[in-house]
């Protein structure tokens, strides 16, 4: 049994992303596993000021709900990033959740497996590539861990769309099953 983290970065309703974490987050409990959704909707993440005091202390100076966040990511097992891709990019959100876990670099951290959820208008092959090259630098800050697996989403033009694609609801499922 593993401890899976899902944090979705997506602050719209209904959104596409959130949709497939959703799924992502029934396959993961049905095969047993300890699983915690984040929304982002509603937080407080203020922007890394680049002071690197948590590179000295392992805790950010700034007041605002990303401690008990960090925590969350540093106790997970796997994590499951969901965002909606702007601009074929991970959205600002989590973007800004990334930098702002800058205090678990050189931390004893238990995540080894890191999974990434897009969902895009843009229904080309390579739609998330450079969201996924952007986790994929974070993750290469911590030696034991991976990016076990891209789920892209295209197509999605519209919020819900998601809810109409069986198929990538299913990949969604599967790949919370296999973590």
């Amino acid at each position: 049994m593993k401890n899976v983290l899902i944090v979705s970065s997506s602050l719209r309703g209904g959104s596409n992303s959130e949709i497939l974490a959703f799924e992502a987050e029934k396959g993961a409990i049905d095969a047993g596993n300890n699983v915690e959704f984040l929304s982002l909707k509603g937080k407080d993440i203020k922007f890394c000021i680049g002071c690197l005091a948590c590179q000295k202390t392992g805790k950010c100076v700034q007041k605002d709900d990303m401690a008990e966040m960090i925590a969350k990511v540093q106790n997970a097992d796997v994590l499951i990033f969901a965002t909606p891709i702007y601009y074929y990019e991970m959205s600002g959100q989590l973007k800004t959740f990334l930098d702002r876990c800058n205090p678990l670099y050189g931390q004893d951290n238990k995540f080894k497996d890191v999974y990434l959820i897009t969902s895009s208008y843009d229904d080309a092959k390579n739609a998330s590539d450079i969201a996924a090259n952007g986790l994929g630098g974070w993750i290469a800050c911590f030696e034991q861990s991976r990016l076990a697996g891209v789920l892209a989403g295209g197509g999605l033009n519209e919020p819900k769309d998601a809810t109409a694609n069986e198929d990538l609801l299913q990949k969604a499922y599967e790949l919370g099953k296999n973590v």
